[in-house]
């Protein structure tokens, strides 16, 4: 009996109205990262702003504005569980942070539609839209752009791949001429490679190196006879 002392119509169709533009909002989003084969796709962004609409409909239906406010906090703070997920860390650095954000975006517009605000729901959905289409030339034209030794702080890292047996003497010649080069090495790390061979990563200390002279460090390194190859890499530190 309480379900249908519940039960109205007016109520009812509102829920419709804000649960209706969070399933259209997350859909256009949602289309933009399934066109470009993201992690979260169609799916999971019209249920992301699906549910952030329904629980904060529910709440400002139940006990008012003040409800909805605080179920708008943990909508907030729970999404962040659902982005972490789609987050990998590899080789190659950090993915999914993208995607991890654009979840909490549709997680805002479904908000603002469980809240009635249908204006703010489709402003917050057109700027995340504009923020994964319209920047995207920027952010490779940025890329494209060669580094900037002097003005970057980045992580330093010079990979030496040598037999088993004369790591040692690689790992002081190594250490002998990035000091004669003045790039200290902070971290020395040995790893099993081949059968014969290891690898060799020394992590420098600066965060700023001219790229010509460990260019220089890695030729003479790759003199001896023990070195299969030597290289040098470099990843953004925060």
């Amino acid at each position: 009996m309480e379900a249908i002392n519940n039960l109205n119509l007016q109520s009812l169709l509102d829920t419709l109205v804000s649960l209706s533009t969070a399933f259209i909002l997350g859909s256009l989003i949602g289309i933009e990262r399934q066109y470009r084969q993201r992690t979260a796709g169609l799916r999971t962004n019209v249920l992301v702003a699906i549910g952030a609409a329904a629980f904060v409909d529910m709440a400002n239906r139940l006990t008012g504005h003040e409800g909805a406010v605080h179920v708008t906090a943990y909508v907030i703070s729970g999404i962040g569980f659902l982005g972490a997920g789609v987050i990998m860390k590899g080789d190659a650095g950090v993915r999914g942070l993208n995607t991890a954000a654009t979840l909490w975006g549709a997680a805002a517009v479904g908000a603002c539609a469980g809240a009635d605000l249908i204006s703010e729901a489709t402003l917050v959905a057109l700027f995340v839209l504009a923020g994964n289409t319209l920047l995207r030339p920027v952010v490779n034209a940025i890329n494209r752009q060669p580094i900037d030794d002097e003005m970057s702080e980045v992580t330093y890292t010079v990979c030496v791949i040598c037999n088993r047996m004369a790591q040692k003497l690689v790992i002081e010649n190594l250490e002998s001429l990035l000091e004669r080069a003045d790039y200290p090495i902070g971290k020395v790390e040995v790893r099993p490679f081949a059968q014969d061979e290891v690898q060799i990563f020394a992590t420098l200390v600066c965060t700023s190196a001219d790229s010509q002279s460990l260019e220089n460090v890695v030729d003479e390194v790759s003199l001896a006879s023990s070195v299969s190859q030597a290289f040098w890499s470099t990843s953004t530190t925060d």
